[in-house]
């Protein structure tokens, strides 16, 4: 029969949904073959987060070192330069990495759970967390680092998919199972640089974690 000439035309939106966000997060994550892919495409993709950031803040260091630090996400001085961990607790992060003979600038790779500056400095959320988990394994199996550092709680629950808080889950190497990667990665939950400004007298745990790092990097160079 002949189509009504009166009937309204069909919506060509009606044909295809839009996924949502968390699906697109993921294909977007596992499409990237490299850095600079994974690099663009969070730069591409499309979160509210990204609409209140002055600048993606996606890496700093060395990526053939073995060693990834990843964090919980830009502050005020990240969001204005570009870089993860540059502002006072960045510069903490170097004197504690220093103080076992590492450097970003050598032998150390640092990255977020987040790309881009909550509002305000203000905690990620849940719903924030998991949407770019998928860009975060994306870039750990991009990496390949020997052991994973986990600065804070919001990290190391993400990764480690625990409840538990960073206080029980520090001071112990755990596994991070990534896809892409033919084994799981080590990975060792600390505390975060900015918590250890405001609790100076946590240093003495801190400073057990990155002694345990050390010991790791020793015993598979010798």
């Amino acid at each position: 029969a002949a189509r009504d000439p009166r009937a309204p035309p069909a919506s060509p939106a009606a044909a295809a949904p839009v996924p949502p966000a968390a699906t697109r997060a993921a294909e977007a994550a596992a499409a990237a073959r490299s850095l600079e892919e994974l690099r663009r495409a969070i730069a591409d993709f499309d979160c509210p987060l990204r609409e209140t950031a002055t600048n993606l803040v996606f890496a700093d260091g060395v990526p053939e070192s073995g060693v990834m630090l990843i964090g919980e996400a830009p502050g005020a001085e990240e969001d204005r330069l570009g870089k993860p961990f540059v502002g006072q607790s960045g510069r903490l992060l170097d004197r504690m990495l220093a103080s076992i003979g590492l450097d970003r600038a050598r032998n150390v790779y640092i990255t977020n759970i987040l790309p881009w500056r909550p509002p305000g400095n203000r905690t990620p959320t849940d719903a924030e967390i998991a949407l770019f988990l998928p860009f975060v394994l994306r870039h750990i199996a991009l990496v390949r680092p020997r052991c994973l550092v986990l600065l804070g709680g919001v990290a190391a629950k993400a990764l480690l998919r625990s409840r538990e808080g960073i206080t029980r889950l520090r001071g112990r190497w755990h596994e991070v199972t990534v896809p892409g990667l033919d084994r799981p990665v080590p990975a060792l939950a600390t505390l975060h640089p900015a918590y250890l400004l405001r609790n100076p007298a946590a240093k003495r745990e801190a400073w057990a974690d990155l002694l345990l790092l050390r010991r790791r990097l020793d015993a598979e160079a010798g």
